[in-house]
């Protein structure tokens, strides 16, 4: 049988990881900066992580969730602790793009209505709802098409003012990145969510904040989001809630009442996924790991924007982008054929830096070394 050819594959099999390095079955070692897309949260096979996993899984892996599950409320206390949103209610389930449907379909249930805001250059999952709001028609299939999306440019405050003269009685939500992430790094503005968030609170829709990839402290905050000094209504959760093991989530604010059959899952909040994603907040706590990323990530910035062929380095805390010409057009594949680092990249020219929050500086040294010696290497071939 042949697997469904949906991904372009690098040549490479990985079978050993540690922190922010892994192995592939030649025994080479890379230096990984984009984290399995910002999954790896707390680093690659965290012993504690591992500990908490193995542990549950010489009890119970997993039974649905019609029992009680302690570990679901565990996760939910420590959730409140480490985000700071102590009043909020939580649903789990199993990936990013379950988890802004769910937030969706939970908006138009509270408000009765029908249309979501979301932005240009916006990702928000492939699933049917989430794939509608997400601005890439070549994966949106006929059967996703709906005209209950409203698409504005991201960032734009008077586009957003005239949308909800206009339909804002119609408005069940607005859904946005705190930073955009497949869309390139773009950050939102303080002020930008701030109008979101008056403009809900103004016309009755709901702020989905979608923070799958931007959240779980990657920006130096619990949320990106929370960098505006704004709260949603909902925050969708999922990539470096679990360090790799799947788990989604959504954060619901208390005036959103549930009701029994209105969500469900099979899977989501089962026990081995409660463990892995309570051990990743405990380390997070232990080892401090948001002051570490908006310590490290703050130096890293510093030193991308003093090399001159880097354009427009962007970002917040460990979720960085930069632009390159067009003579650079190759260097995320030479950094990773030549020079062995992992790196992300969005169209056109983009790269993007997703490594674990637990990254240290000297692997943040190491890899600025190379990143010089490659545009070097590619200016010169250019010459």
């Amino acid at each position: 049988m042949k697997l469904f050819d949906v991904y372009p594959l690098n040549n490479i099999t990985i079978e050993k990881a540690n922190g922010s390095y892994v192995w592939d079955d030649k025994g080479t070692r890379y230096l990984d900066m984009y984290g399995g897309h910002a999954v790896i949260s707390i680093g690659h096979t965290h012993p504690h992580w591992v500990k908490r996993i193995e542990g549950q899984l010489n009890k119970i892996a997993f039974y649905s969730n019609s029992v009680i599950i302690p570990l679901q409320q565990q996760l939910a206390d420590k959730l409140a602790t480490v985000s700071g949103k102590t009043d909020y209610q939580l649903f789990l389930c199993n990936s990013g793009a379950e988890a802004n449907e769910n937030a969706l379909k939970l908006a138009s249930f509270h408000t009765g209505r029908k249309k979501i805001v979301a932005f240009k250059k916006s990702f928000h999952g492939r699933t049917s709802l989430a794939v509608a709001a997400t601005d890439n028609p070549s994966i949106v299939a006929p059967v996703n098409e709906t005209d209950n999306i409203i698409f504005l440019p991201f960032n734009d405050v008077n586009a957003l003012h005239e949308c909800f003269v206009q339909e804002g009685n119609t408005i069940a939500a607005v859904i946005t990145e705190g930073i955009q992430g497949v869309g390139g790094i773009n950050v939102a503005s303080d002020l930008f969510l701030q109008t979101v968030r008056s403009l809900c609170n103004q016309y009755g829709a709901l702020f989905i904040a979608d923070s799958v990839q931007c959240g779980y402290g990657r920006t130096g905050k619990f949320f990106a989001h929370d960098h505006a000094g704004v709260d949603a209504d909902i925050y969708s959760m999922a990539k470096g809630m679990g360090n790799g093991f799947p788990i989604g989530g959504i954060l619901i604010a208390p005036h959103i009442q549930p009701k029994h059959g209105m969500l469900g899952t099979t899977f989501g909040g089962n026990h081995l996924a409660c463990a892995a994603a309570l051990a990743v907040l405990e380390v997070m706590e232990s080892e401090n790991l948001m002051i570490l990323t908006a310590e490290n990530g703050a130096y890293l910035m510093e030193q991308l924007k003093a090399i001159p062929e880097l354009q427009d380095v962007r970002g917040r805390g460990l979720m960085i982008g930069f632009g390159v010409p067009d003579q650079l057009k190759d260097l995320k594949k030479l950094l990773l054929q030549e020079y062995k680092i992992f790196t992300g990249e969005a169209k056109p020219n983009v790269i993007r830096l997703l490594p674990s929050l637990a990254l240290q500086k000297e692997q943040i040294d190491e890899f600025l070394q190379s990143l010089k010696q490659a545009i070097m290497a590619l200016n010169k071939n250019a010459a």
